[in-house]
């Protein structure tokens, strides 16, 4: 359940696993080998990562963006994928250049703010809801009764 956490109470409610301290950056993959959903051909994956590295930049140490050869979501391009080691991974598909880099923008800002990165729903542009593909929990988190932490 993404949108709303379940509701626990009595013995349904489990001690809540540790907050992981901040390891490791942001990491935001851009697929290069995305071509466009109209049928041409044209590769547009260059174009996004391009433009994602433009925008977030190098002046945060905190998130490194790296082109990826391929994140296996094809029909639905171009994607990019936000994670961190100890934070849920995210994948996002559909994504333009003008409007996906600016979303993708604010999702990392949000992302390094929140616990595991895991984002509310609310605070997500309506891209990235529309173009939400996978969310990925942590590898080292996996609580008993599978619920989001809180």
């Amino acid at each position: 359940m993404d949108r709303d956490s379940a509701d626990f109470s009595g013995e349904q409610m489990l001690a809540e696993p540790p907050r992981p301290a901040a390891v490791g950056p942001v990491v935001v993959s851009v697929c290069t080998t995305c071509k466009a959903a109209d049928g041409s051909g044209a590769v547009v994956g260059p174009e996004m990562f391009d433009a994602v590295k433009a925008a977030l930049g190098d002046a945060d140490t905190a998130v490194v963006v790296r082109p990826v050869q391929c994140l296996s979501v094809c029909k639905r391009p171009a994607t990019v994928a936000v994670t961190s080691p100890d934070g849920y991974t995210f994948l996002f598909g559909d994504l333009q250049t003008d409007s996906g880099t600016a979303a993708l923008v604010s999702f990392v800002q949000s992302y390094q703010k929140s616990d595991y990165g895991l984002v509310p729903w609310r605070e997500r542009a309506e891209v990235l809801r529309k173009g939400m593909v996978a969310r990925v929990p942590p590898m080292r988190w996996s609580p008993d009764d599978g619920r989001a932490p809180k």
